[in-house]
């Protein structure tokens, strides 16, 4: 018995940007949804911080892992990035405007899951144990 071959039709590859970005819940989280930017942005709330402040405060972050997430999050609007010496490579991190105004969404975030989830810490505990 001769099997037969059947060939597969092409299917047209949607637009990844238009359909992630037409739900505003989606183009949201895909701004600071990670493991790490919440914690970054949690720590930028307390000041400027350069980036070996920032490496030696987020517990197992890698190096490369952080510089992109920065990258990210400038990109984003989200922190500003302010070089006082290229010589000596002096950048601070601080929130911006938009940065700002993710810290009620992430408080709510916060209590949501202090409230259903058990063994967890405030934004406000992690900051004083890191520290």
């Amino acid at each position: 018995m001769k099997q037969e071959v059947t060939k597969r039709l092409l299917v047209k590859k949607q637009d990844d940007t238009l359909a992630d970005y037409s739900c505003s819940v989606i183009a949201t989280l895909r701004i600071f949804a990670t493991k790490w930017k919440p914690c970054i942005i949690c720590y930028l709330t307390e000041g400027p911080l350069r980036y070996n402040q920032l490496y030696r405060i987020i517990p197992n972050i890698s190096r490369k892992v952080l510089s992109q997430h920065l990258s990210e999050l400038e990109r984003d609007n989200v922190i500003i990035r302010t070089q006082y010496d290229p010589k000596k490579q002096h950048v601070e991190y601080t929130l911006s405007e938009t940065g700002q105004s993710l810290l009620p969404l992430l408080t709510q975030i916060q209590n949501w899951g202090l409230n259903n989830l058990t063994g967890v810490l405030s934004i406000e505990e992690m900051l004083h144990i890191q520290r």
